[in-house]
């Protein structure tokens, strides 16, 4: 990259901050920085109370000018916001029917049932209804990031769920999530959908955009960004981003560091 793109987008969970935890300060005061320098966004597969409590609270210090320049897209891109006028407002939402989520619910407790995968002693529940997005999360949402991390530290159980749960919903799409999460939508619903309807809202190219996130391999739900062609850069943990931010705006960090040149385009 040899100048600031237009847009710069980013997954949530382990790209910005740990599985569902608060901002770093240091990166709070990043992303603030580089709203004063492009347009940004946020897509993960998260609900909106969840980017609220990550993201928009720790920006505490950002003028409206900047938080009109911020785009939160939860459930991977099948809800969109905008901040106007002093608030956050919903743009549109691709909620699935009654029936269908019902029916999701239902398949994915079976068959991670089926699998060993339903585990009796979790932080919080197992399934989610986001409305737009049904949500299986084999410890619960608010499980530690350690527990998260050594339960399918390959990914292997989350595929393999994947897998046994599209079987049975044809007219949907089931994807792996987070760390311990898989993730059901309308079928051609993911982050590719998303950034595209971006780059409709926005005027914004493809091209004209950068996607940092954690989950850049075949199996990732950060891969469908990848294969539209955005030129991507692939992280290992917020740290990572920070210095990759770093190095976006110049090489000089806040607190007087600079990036270690981990900046890997993929």
């Amino acid at each position: 990259m040899t100048s600031l793109p237009r847009l710069v987008a980013f997954d949530l969970d382990d790209t910005l901050a740990p599985s569902k935890s608060p901002l770093d300060p240091r990166m709070s005061a990043l992303l603030i920085r580089l709203l004063d320098a492009t347009a940004v966004c946020v897509i993960s597969g998260g609900q909106f109370a969840q980017f609220r409590g990550q993201v928009i609270e720790r920006l505490g210090d950002a003028s409206p000018r900047q938080l009109e320049r911020l785009h939160l897209m939860p459930t991977c891109g099948t809800q969109y916001y905008r901040y106007s006028e002093d608030s956050w407002t919903q743009v549109y939402a691709q909620n699935l029917t009654d029936a269908e989520r019902a029916e999701a619910l239902a398949v994915a407790e079976r068959e991670a049932k089926a699998l060993g995968y339903w585990e009796a002693d979790t932080w919080g529940p197992i399934l989610e209804d986001r409305a737009s997005q049904i949500t299986f999360s084999a410890l619960g949402q608010s499980a530690p990031v350690e527990a998260k991390m050594a339960w399918d530290p390959s990914g292997e159980k989350k595929n393999r769920l994947r897998d046994a749960i599209q079987v049975h919903l044809p007219e949907l799409e089931v994807r792996s999530g987070g760390s311990t999460s898989v993730d059901i939508t309308r079928r051609g619903i993911d982050k590719a959908y998303g950034m595209k309807a971006l780059a409709d809202v926005t005027g914004v190219s493809l091209d004209e955009m950068l996607f940092i996130g954690d989950r850049l391999d075949e199996n990732g739900n950060d891969y469908p960004v990848k294969t539209l062609g955005v030129e991507c850069v692939a992280v290992e943990g917020w740290e990572h981003t920070a210095d990759v931010l770093i190095e976006l705006l110049g090489g000089d960090g806040s607190d007087g560091t600079t990036g270690d040149q981990r900046l890997l385009v993929v």
